[in-house]
């Protein structure tokens, strides 16, 4: 979900397809058994734990041309009866229409491979933009895509399914990414990624539905060997989803019952 301009660049795909892993059957293929717990936020509190999580604020469409005003504001997250609640709203904030939050583990926690998950339940409505996804922690050196990016869950509008996507940069922008098979995202299920040395690999409830090979830097593909941040949003329009309409419901919530990672 790169909220750092992800539709603006023309993808290298055509060219990079070959040498990724083919798309997965959905129910075939179950997720390898997790390791070591090294950490998780539970959510069981009654605040955000700052030690693990920060704010990004502010407006001015997030290089996709969204509509929402990113809040540090209890209104737009809170934690609540186990759960992190992300609401987006529509209301008039910082001269944006819609307010939300943007949560990340960026300067706090890192990690280069392992399981990464969290169960969560989303909101579906056109123009509801919700995502769980990683950045690498150079992007203030180096910048985006060059960074990397790993979108562990992405859903727009009314959709049944969640995207999985890799982002980097291989002489341009790059990009590569299968969708799930068909789900409802409005109950609670688990999304995970396995990482490793070799792939990258994505999972709903333990079924696998997207591998990438990132073995011995194929294509360009070193961003995802260095540390990574977590990041937790829900967008309201831009350029993938488009713009909410009279059938959207606000407040909109993104409920997520704990974040874990394994290694």
């Amino acid at each position: 979900m790169s909220k750092i301009g992800k539709f603006l660049a023309i993808p290298a795909i055509l060219a990079l397809t070959a040498s990724f892993m083919p798309y997965t059957n959905t129910t075939t293929v179950k997720a390898a058994t997790a390791s070591t717990l090294v950490w998780s936020d539970e959510f069981n509190g009654t605040s955000i734990n700052t030690s693990n999580w920060t704010f990004d604020t502010g407006a001015g469409g997030w290089g996709n041309s969204e509509l929402q005003y990113y809040t540090n504001r209890s209104e737009n997250a809170r934690v609540a009866n186990g759960n992190l609640i992300i609401e987006a709203r529509k209301e008039s904030y910082g001269g944006a229409a819609y307010t939300s939050a943007r949560l990340k583990t960026q300067g706090l926690k890192n990690w280069t491979y392992g399981r990464v998950e969290a169960r969560i339940k989303m909101p579906q409505g056109q123009g509801l933009w919700p995502a769980f996804w990683m950045l690498g922690q150079n992007i203030t050196q180096v910048g985006w895509p060059a960074c990397g990016e790993i979108d562990i869950m992405e859903h727009i509008n009314l959709e049944n399914v969640i995207h999985g996507t890799i982002h980097w940069d291989n002489n341009g922008h790059a990009y590569y990414g299968n969708p799930s098979g068909n789900i409802d995202v409005t109950q609670y299920h688990t999304y995970a990624i396995q990482w490793d040395t070799n792939s990258i690999k994505w999972f709903v409830d333990g079924v696998q539905f997207n591998e990438a090979n990132i073995a011995n830097n194929i294509n360009g593909t070193d961003e995802f060997h260095k540390p990574f941040f977590i990041i937790l949003n829900l967008a309201v329009g831009g350029t993938w989803p488009g713009n909410p309409n009279t059938s959207t419901a606000f407040p909109a919530q993104m409920l997520v019952d704990y974040v874990r990672v394994y290694q």
